[in-house]
């Protein structure tokens, strides 16, 4: 029976989070310019209106936040949150950022990236089941980010953890930015300062150390609270986005053991794979932006100082884009989803995502080429921001 309602999306409720795609549907063919009255934010959910949205930071601005929680609540961001500026500082930090965080850095770690996964699985052969968060969804980015940033391996699983905690929800609510400790990088600060007499070969060493002209035309290096800023950033980015890849990687190969099957014939089916698993169940749902000026959409007007939801999850969805974009091909043609982002703020550690993804999933089918899902106790992590497996036991045959 078809649901005469009006459609509605709630970002805070689990049980659209837990299968959002037919409320997807619904708001791109009834209401793509959506208006939640409960939380006051407007929404964009088809794939040409995000295209076209995403890039125009100058009507929807990231210097408020880029999370719902954090616009509405209009707290003060900290300096060299990257993901949280606009241009002209963007532009000036970003390419700092791409001087030092270089493709020949990136490719480097993959040696240490395979040598990792291996070891994390091989304890698993011979056995008939796993949890493959517990054994490398929720383990290979926080080793990768350390790697790169060169946090101690002793202390990775902390700074997981405090990411971890600082995203988490209650149905019904957000994440809590009263004390802005979802931003707060204070967690690395003594090992900034340790670091800032102990120079190495490192990410965080290049930070600390890189001069650059900013805004003011004064050259300088970062200050503490910017370096503070880049490291909360990219350790938190990489540390949940990525271990959500892992989980939709084994998740979405277990429902569709056909193509696992083409894969593990054909490896070099192995990038493209990703890149439809990123489209098809991105890791990160929606982007958020504050409005700055009256916008029009679909015949409405968005007020300025409104928050503006573009919803990424369901534009990688929308047909008008992707012709059956709610079944999963491995030989589609992804092109540019918006997993990812857009425009000014495409995601920097882009790169490493799609390398930790390519070779998680080459060393997974090297030790287990099948694998089912009991799905009965596996479970969802419960964030606003941030969709995916909290625990995926693995069966195998």
């Amino acid at each position: 029976m078809t649901s005469t309602a009006p459609v509605q999306w709630d970002p805070y409720d689990s049980s659209l989070a837990a299968d959002p795609y037919p409320t997807y549907r619904r708001l791109r063919d009834e209401a793509p310019l959506y208006y939640n009255e409960e939380h006051d934010f407007y929404a964009l959910s088809r794939y040409a209106d995000c295209e076209r949205g995403l890039p125009d930071w100058e009507t929807y601005r990231s210097g408020r936040g880029m999370v719902l929680e954090i616009i509405r609540a209009g707290i003060d961001i900290p300096p060299g949150t990257l993901i949280m500026e606009d241009p002209p500082v963007h532009t000036i930090h970003r390419r700092l950022l791409v001087r030092v965080f270089t493709p020949r850095r990136i490719s480097m770690l993959e040696p240490r990236v395979r040598e990792f996964c291996a070891g994390a699985l091989d304890p698993y052969r011979g056995r008939d089941r796993f949890d493959l968060m517990e054994a490398l969804g929720g383990e290979l980015p926080m080793r990768v980010i350390g790697m790169l940033l060169g946090i101690p391996e002793a202390e990775q699983a902390s700074v997981r953890d405090h990411v971890d905690s600082s995203m988490r929800i209650q149905d019904g609510s957000g994440i809590n930015v009263a004390d802005a400790a979802v931003l707060s990088g204070e967690i690395y600060g003594d090992y900034i300062d340790w670091r800032r007499d102990n120079p190495s070969n490192d990410l965080m060493t290049d930070l600390l150390y890189t001069e650059f002209d900013d805004e003011n035309g004064a050259r300088r290096t970062l200050s503490r609270d910017e370096v503070l800023g880049y490291v909360n950033i990219l350790s938190g980015a990489g540390n949940e986005t990525t271990g959500r890849l892992v989980g939709w990687i084994g998740s979405t190969l277990a429902a569709h053991p056909d193509q696992r099957q083409e894969i593990v014939d054909d490896p070099s089916l192995i990038p493209n794979a990703v890149e439809e698993v990123l489209r098809y169940e991105p890791p990160s749902m929606a982007i958020s932006r504050y409005v700055t000026r009256d916008a029009v959409w679909h015949g409405a007007t968005v007020p300025a100082g409104s928050a503006l939801v573009f919803l990424v999850g369901s534009a990688n969805r929308d047909d008008r884009r992707f012709p059956r974009g709610d079944v999963f091909d491995i030989h589609r043609e992804v092109g540019q989803h918006l997993t990812l982002g857009l425009g000014a703020h495409y995601c920097l550690g882009a790169a490493l995502a799609r390398l930790q993804g390519r070779v998680a999933l080459a060393e997974l089918l090297a030790r287990f080429p099948r694998w089912d899902v009991d799905w009965e106790n596996a479970t969802m992590a419960q964030t606003s921001t941030v969709r995916g497996w909290e625990k995926l036991p693995v069966v195998i045959p």
